[in-house]
């Protein structure tokens, strides 16, 4: 990997280059580490606005931010552009398609991936959003639905086409529902107008009793009611049995005709081969209040591959999103800092939670702080000032807010482009 060691420095290797990941090769002691940080791609992401590139309100290039150009004109930092195999924790290595590497201190912040709950045919035919190229591909689906659609005779193969059943009501889906149902609102009418809008059904399927599980009870509530008021079609207490590329069905017996199930029902570790299957817990990597590995002591996990016990208030782990990611990384660069100075005297982690929010629609968000709690037009307002000051560079800033404030007063979206066509399986 032509990576030079040097003797008075101890190497660090973080493989991933998410929140927590990128917080921590921005952060560590050049002076007392070699930081090495592995990425499969050269950009960092940021995942909570994914759903605006997929329903052409955001550019991808918006959302993502070079890796060399967050951490630049750093000494003693390297980045390399590879995919890890496994770890060797006896040997102290990592195994890459560009080589092997030893390490001295090893950071696993791998985040997540798609969770299907091991059915086969829903990982097969329905469309996943964890990624740019993913959020890509959706958007050209739903762009060439509805060009397709506008080529069919048969009302109800149109209906079929533009029928869209979003399977998870977390903040994902609610925020996907709600920006797919103003495609519906503004778009068709501007850019299809040989398209009726009833064409367009838009189904969220929750298997639990509310939306939002992690939030109160109100603000449920409230985007229940947003999300009706703009035509969602919401099914509570709705637990997906099987999808076949045509029919969605549930244990209930609920059947939907469709060619588009967009699964956001859950995520999991992406775990790397090279750990027992004992220091792996429900797909996530067990580590202590320190966030240090149960078995290793200078192997490290953090955000949502990390499993940590430990918290009296999180006693299944702490929620997979980019507010702990962001805390363990900030958390972990103090105490590999202090380690080196041979101090002990290290706080255990512990996660404040800043608030729970997400947005419905125009001027509709839900936010959920520690001491209060924020609905309608201030919510939404404040959920798109917290996500544009988390954007990465002033460049993706500005674009953001540029596209933000054209799409509020021209009622349209600003990317509707199929720039890479995507065919699935169940071709129509």
């Amino acid at each position: 990997m032509n990576i030079p060691k040097k003797e008075n420095l101890k190497r660090v290797i973080i493989i991933g280059a998410g929140f927590s990941g990128i917080q921590i090769a921005k952060k560590l002691r050049r002076d007392k580490f070699q930081i090495v940080l592995i990425d499969k791609n050269n950009y960092h992401t940021f995942q909570p606005l994914l759903y605006q590139v997929a329903t052409a309100g955001l550019e991808p290039d918006s959302i993502a931010h070079s890796i060399r150009n967050i951490i630049r004109k750093k000494d003693n930092f390297f980045f390399r552009l590879a995919n890890v195999y496994s770890i060797n924790t006896t040997k102290q290595k990592v195994y890459t398609n560009l080589g092997n590497l030893y390490y001295d201190y090893l950071v696993i912040s791998t985040g997540s991936v798609t969770n299907y709950f091991g059915n086969k045919n829903i990982e097969s035919h329905s469309i996943p959003m964890k990624s740019i190229p993913e959020a890509l591909n959706l958007r050209s689906i739903i762009l060439q639905n509805f060009e397709s659609a506008s080529l069919k005779k048969h009302i109800e193969e149109k209906k079929k086409i533009m029928t869209f059943v979003i399977v998870g009501g977390g903040p994902t889906g609610v925020e996907l529902s709600g920006s797919l149902a103003e495609m519906k609102k503004y778009v068709l009418p501007n850019d299809y107008t040989d398209l009726k809008q009833e064409y367009m059904n838009i189904h969220l399927l929750q298997a639990s009793s509310r939306l939002l599980d992690g939030m109160s009870n109100s603000s449920a509530n409230q985007a229940l009611k947003n999300l009706r008021e703009l035509g969602v079609i919401v099914w509570l207490n709705c637990l997906v049995k099987d999808y076949d590329g045509k029919v969605i069905s549930t244990i209930n017996n609920r059947k939907i005709e469709t060619y588009n199930v967009i699964w956001a029902a859950g995520v999991k570790g992406s775990v790397i081969k090279g750990f027992l299957k004992k220091d792996i817990e429900r797909d996530r990597i067990l580590v202590n209040n320190n966030l240090r590995t149960i078995r290793y002591e200078n192997i490290f996990a953090v955000g949502d591959i990390a499993l940590m016990k430990e918290d009296d208030r999180y006693p299944n782990g702490h929620p997979m999103t980019a507010q702990p990611a962001i805390q363990q990384g900030n958390y972990l660069v103090r105490y590999l800092n202090k380690i080196l100075d041979y101090k002990n005297n290290i706080k255990p982690f512990k996660y404040k939670n800043l608030g729970i929010m997400a947005t419905i629609g125009r001027n509709k968000a839900v936010c959920d702080f520690p001491l209060f709690k924020v609905k309608g037009f201030l919510a939404w307002i404040i959920w798109m000032s917290v996500h544009l000051m988390s954007l990465v560079g002033f460049r993706n800033k500005t674009i953001a807010l540029t596209n933000w404030i054209i799409q509020y007063f021209n009622y349209h979206k600003s990317v509707c482009l199929i720039i890479r066509p995507f065919k699935k399986k169940n071709t129509i």
